[in-house]
């Protein structure tokens, strides 16, 4: 049932995932951080069967599921705070002045009409076959009655239910984790599905682990993944109830090996798949069924990617990246997802035993290495995605261009080199014949003639011909090249087999892979490679052979890679079953024709506080508009035709200081942006968002104002 992560179903293989040299302690909680090593398992799994067992609700896109209370679709008409309790209060003062009216007797007797209908005579007075007790009893019950008539009346007039609903009931609510009563049948820790397709034994021990406390989350999704590969067909029954039998909650592991992450920051729910990311705030702006709810995104969301913009210090990296990075690669150790985060190193994306695989990039303590032409043996493949990343910021930015003469630059040249040689060139030899050197174009021709590979000569001499001409590309990408062939990379992007490449290839696989770009004196080298990553994730996960696998990118600002092959790439990425997370401080970094095709081909958009009215104003196009009830007020004054209206008039004068006036209301449907630029850029508090979700389904959630802190 284990597979190894960082291989490819083609046959492309990176080195393994070191594993670890002892057993993995098995957290207790599932919604906590594992316990410090050295502390005593739990006795029992309550905590576990609490969490699993409480209610997820159907809930619109983007609302936090566990525990959820669904809320009407429609405000319903609230009374204002102080009239509700002011009536309240006069209602009861109204019923108790009635009732005291009554006792006194200054409103007469009637009321002791239907006593005196009802009741025998025999139970009236002191020597009544009741007795005096029993006289007094009677007596003192229609009294009460009638009390309570009175407070009956009192109560609906003064709404009293309204009051108990909105100021006592909430004190009282449970937490929204409390443990539900289920039907053994409904039971999620009883494994029924199992029990009926024929593996009792298999259920009985997943139940049994759940009870024990040796199960978590992270077991139990990684268990109901390997189940829907029995049910699809990809492994026997057999196979899956002898590694249930052996292992219990630790069956079907990680390659790995591992069975959580060294530590959780966010909140997930492994069972829908979310990842907390604030609350929906209060406000009038939002709509009636997500205010106040939980904001939590998942695959179903991430898969039409998600594009924030913020300026520094707004949040993106600790409130969107980090939680988003923690919980894929959760879903990476359940075997549901393969996740790639790239960022600068020390950006806080997580320490690097939450990933198999980190790529350190200048770093030549580095354990792993990256390939720059992305694992292919395809010399057009591997010159299309060069191309992108060398000098794809530099062709025209309007939607309907591309950078073909890079890429036929480059195929000409990658072809022969590995028909001579049988692999791509270094980074070295690849600027050597970028520019023209004539040593190693001599040494290539020769090969290329006596393996008689006559259409790639034909190849060479076109590019032959080609350099030094107007209009040449190939020293802008000798140019370009250079920036890699620096000592710090000296050790980097090897192709002679002395390294140890990752290739985005490996995706197929659920690996996590963290990609840390050396920012600091190398801010173009950088931004090359985190388009590389992103033309070599958009080019490998559109041919994998099993989709079933959620691939997502996160790349921790992304200025100066959106390009217009990056946003034809973004746009297929939904099919795929990935997508990619953007970050940038200022949509500026993305060239003017780009900015709308960008926010079309994402599904989910981010606009952090602090952003520019600029900024602001895309958005609020994106948007779009809405009907809105418009109610306009306006004050006529009153004229008075008699001399008595005239002398109340002058006499209001004189009190208020103000003339007689008369309101009228106008109530009219208007057109409105949704957001604003201007409030974009003014009316988001510090630490909040505005958040646009569109799922792969194409349920659409407008943008909603959230609070990332809570």
């Amino acid at each position: 049932m284990d597979s190894d992560g960082t291989q490819e179903a083609r046959g492309t293989h990176a080195s393994p995932v070191p594993r670890p040299a002892g057993p993995v302690e098995v957290p207790a909680m599932p919604p906590l951080p594992p316990r410090a090593p050295g502390t005593p398992p739990p006795t029992d799994g309550s905590a576990f069967l609490t969490w699993l067992r409480a209610p997820r609700p159907e809930a619109a896109p983007g609302v936090w599921r566990f525990g959820h209370r669904p809320r009407p679709a429609e405000e319903p008409e609230e009374i204002p705070t102080r009239q509700l309790l002011s009536g309240a209060l006069i209602a009861f003062l109204v019923g108790w002045l009635i009732w005291s009216l009554l006792q006194n007797g200054y409103l007469g007797t009637w009321w002791w009409v239907p006593f005196d209908l009802i009741v025998p005579d025999a139970w009236r007075g002191g020597d009544s076959d009741l007795g005096e007790t029993g006289t007094f009893i009677v007596y003192q019950g229609y009294e009460l009655l009638v009390a309570l008539a009175i407070m009956i009346g009192a109560a609906r007039l003064g709404r009293w239910g309204e009051v108990w609903r909105r100021f006592v009931t909430p004190r009282f609510r449970r937490p929204e984790a409390q443990e539900t009563r289920t039907a053994p049948e409904d039971d999620p820790a009883q494994w029924n599905e199992l029990r009926a397709a024929g593996a009792p034994d298999a259920a009985e021990r997943l139940a049994a682990e759940a009870r024990s406390g040796l199960m978590r989350d992270v077991d139990h999704a990684r268990i109901l993944r390997a189940w829907q590969g029995v049910r699809t067909g990809r492994h026997s029954l057999a196979t899956f109830s002898g590694a249930v039998l052996k292992d219990g909650a630790a069956a079907c592991l990680h390659p790995s090996g591992e069975r959580d992450l060294p530590a959780r920051l966010a909140r997930h729910d492994l069972v829908t798949g979310q990842v907390r990311l604030g609350t929906t705030v209060d406000d009038a702006r939002n709509p009636y069924t997500y205010r106040g709810t939980g904001l939590a995104l998942g695959p179903d969301l991430l898969g039409t990617s998600l594009v924030a913009v913020g300026p520094a210090g707004s949040g993106k990296t600790g409130t969107v990246v980090r939680p988003l990075a923690e919980s894929l690669c959760l879903h990476a150790l359940a075997g549901r997802a393969a996740v790639v985060v790239v960022g600068a190193a020390g950006a806080g994306l997580g320490p690097a035993d939450a990933y198999d695989v980190v790529v350190r990039i200048g770093n030549q303590e580095s354990e792993y290495d990256l390939d720059l032409y992305g694992g292919t043996s395809d010399p057009d493949e591997a010159a299309a995605v060069l191309a992108e990343a060398l000098v794809g910021d530099l062709a025209d930015p309007h939607p309907g261009s591309d950078s073909r003469r890079s890429t036929t630059v480059l195929a000409q040249l990658l072809g022969p080199f590995r028909a001579v040689h049988g692999r791509f060139p270094s980074v070295p030899e690849l600027r050597q014949l970028l520019d023209g050197a004539p040593g190693p174009f001599a040494a290539l021709r020769q090969g290329l003639q006596e393996a008689g590979q006559e259409s790639l000569l034909r190849e060479l001499d076109a590019r032959e011909r080609q350099m030094g001409q107007p209009g040449d590309v190939g020293g802008v990408l000798g140019d370009r090249v250079a920036l890699l062939d620096r000592p710090a990379f000296a050790g980097f992007f090897d192709t002679s087999g002395r390294s140890r490449p990752f290739t985005l290839k490996a995706l197929d696989h659920p690996v996590r892979v963290r990609i840390d770009l050396p920012q600091r004196g190398h801010a173009d080298a950088s931004k090359m490679l985190a388009r590389l990553v992103l033309a070599q994730f958009t080019a490998s996960v559109a041919v994998r052979e099993d989709r079933s696998l959620f691939a997502c990118l996160l790349l921790d600002d992304a200025t100066g890679v959106v390009t217009p092959e990056a946003v034809r790439g973004i746009q297929r990425l939904r099919s795929g079953n990935a997508g990619v997370v953007l970050t940038l401080r200022t949509l500026d970094d993305v060239a003017r024709p780009l900015r709308g095709p960008l926010l079309g081909a994402t599904g989910c958009r981010m606009a952090l506080s602090g952003l520019t009215p600029w900024d602001g104003q895309d958005f609020a196009e994106v948007w779009g508009k809405e009907w809105t009830e418009a109610r306009d007020v306006t004050d006529r004054q009153i004229i008075a035709e008699t001399p008595a209206g005239k002398a109340v008039h002058m006499l209001r004068r004189v009190i208020t200081g103000k003339a007689p006036t008369a309101r009228a209301v106008t109530v009219r449907q208007v057109e409105r942006e949704r957001w604003s630029a201007s409030e974009l850029a003014h009316a988001v508090p510090a630490g909040h968002a505005v958040l646009s979700l569109t799922d792969v389904k194409g349920e659409h959630a407008p943008p909603l104002l959230v609070d990332l802190r809570s």
